[in-house]
């Protein structure tokens, strides 16, 4: 069963359901988290641990790397993949799919976040399908995070603006002990 679901995208949004998709959604969350409102940010000035810093320095090593469904290397990664592979170099296994994803660590408030926290928006309707890392907090209105952009593969985006705060669903902190 691990299989199956290992091979299930959580980023592509247009496309019908595989039978390995239809599974997997019998195990979703029975109730779909309500959005949060990404209204006000704090700076904070707590300093970035070197996990942190090294988590970021991971996660940039696949900027550019094309955008693939169910993608995990070089070749082609999807959101859930990128955070996946992250992670894995902390001996952190993640689930494969972004919304088992932010539920894996405890989760914040928005006004709380910084560096190294995970982000979780939702791309198409109510559940979580898109996934990314904090990788810097600039100010109240510039919080970059990096992901895999159907589009244009692995790049940094800023959360702030009008498309992703309209989507995002939560946040949570790693916890490098797990």
């Amino acid at each position: 069963m691990i299989s199956i679901v290992s091979s299930v995208s959580s980023c592509e949004v247009l496309r019908t359901k595989s039978k390995a998709e239809e599974l997997a959604a019998k195990k979703a969350p029975k109730s779909t988290p309500e959005r949060r409102s990404v209204s006000s940010v704090r700076k904070t000035t707590v300093p970035v641990s070197a996990n942190t810093r090294n988590l970021i320095k991971v996660a940039r090593s696949y900027t550019g790397v094309p955008y693939r469904s169910g993608g995990n290397d070089e070749r082609g990664i999807d959101c859930s993949g990128l955070l996946c592979n992250t992670f894995k170099e902390f001996g952190i296994l993640l689930p494969r799919v972004s919304w088992q994803q932010s539920e894996f660590f405890p989760a914040i408030d928005i006004p709380n976040i910084r560096t190294g926290d995970l982000v979780f928006f939702s791309v198409n309707g109510k559940v979580v399908n898109h996934a990314g890392i904090v990788t810097e907090v600039r100010s109240e209105n510039e919080v970059i995070f990096i992901h895999a952009s159907t589009s244009k593969g692995v790049i940094e985006d800023n959360m702030m603006t009008n498309y992703w705060k309209a989507r995002f669903a939560s946040a949570c902190r790693p916890n490098f002990s797990k």
